[in-house]
């Protein structure tokens, strides 16, 4: 079996209990908590309004990873740009966003190798940014050990989400400088 073929078959078998945790409240009713509960206690229009809120800051974070990939050298990208907006894709995601993450910082800490705007920083986010992914696996769990941590998630989210601006920031200044002096920059250079 080819490798990414088995690599796609491990994340699809991963999803299925992810999967079902997601549908464990609904399959039984009398088990309610985690996410379910406190979107529960809104009511359907403040769940609504969350999750969209949720979901637009999603595609938001999404975007940033996206850009970090755009502006690293194509080759010290380990992932493709396209490839984090597999973070919108439910259930699959769970899995999949420990894979964005990592290659995420993977890609940041081999374009640091030869970029010196990035000689500075020590971390790309991948403590962070598995700490979010674990948090959120867990905060599946149907009692208030998944409601704890579900608010566990959100400031690991929160911190992995300014590295990544950050360290776009920095991968961005050298290119607008570069623009302005009508120089070349690998970020204008088509995927």
């Amino acid at each position: 079996m080819h490798k990414s073929t088995a690599l796609l078959a491990g994340k699809l078998i991963l999803t299925m209990p992810v999967a079902y945790a997601l549908l464990y409240p609904l399959l039984h009713p009398p088990v309610r908590g985690g996410v379910f509960k406190e979107l529960a206690l809104l009511g359907p229009w403040g769940s609504l309004a969350v999750a969209a809120l949720f979901l637009g800051l999603v595609v938001l974070y999404c975007r940033d990873l996206a850009r970090a990939l755009i502006l690293v050298q194509a080759s010290a990208r380990a992932a493709t740009p396209r490839s984090v907006w597999l973070m919108l894709v439910i259930p699959y995601n769970f899995v999949e966003d420990f894979f964005i993450v990592a290659n995420v910082a993977r890609s940041l800490r081999q374009e640091a190798q030869s970029n010196p705007a990035l000689h500075g920083i020590q971390h790309f986010g991948m403590l962070s940014g598995m700490a979010w992914c674990s948090a959120q696996i867990v905060s599946l769990l149907p009692h208030e050990i998944g409601s704890l941590a579900g608010v566990v998630a959100l400031p690991f989210w929160i911190v992995h989400w300014r590295c990544i601006r950050r360290v776009n920031r920095l991968l961005a200044t050298p290119a607008l400088n570069a623009q302005a002096s009508g120089a070349a920059h690998p970020i204008d250079r088509p995927l």
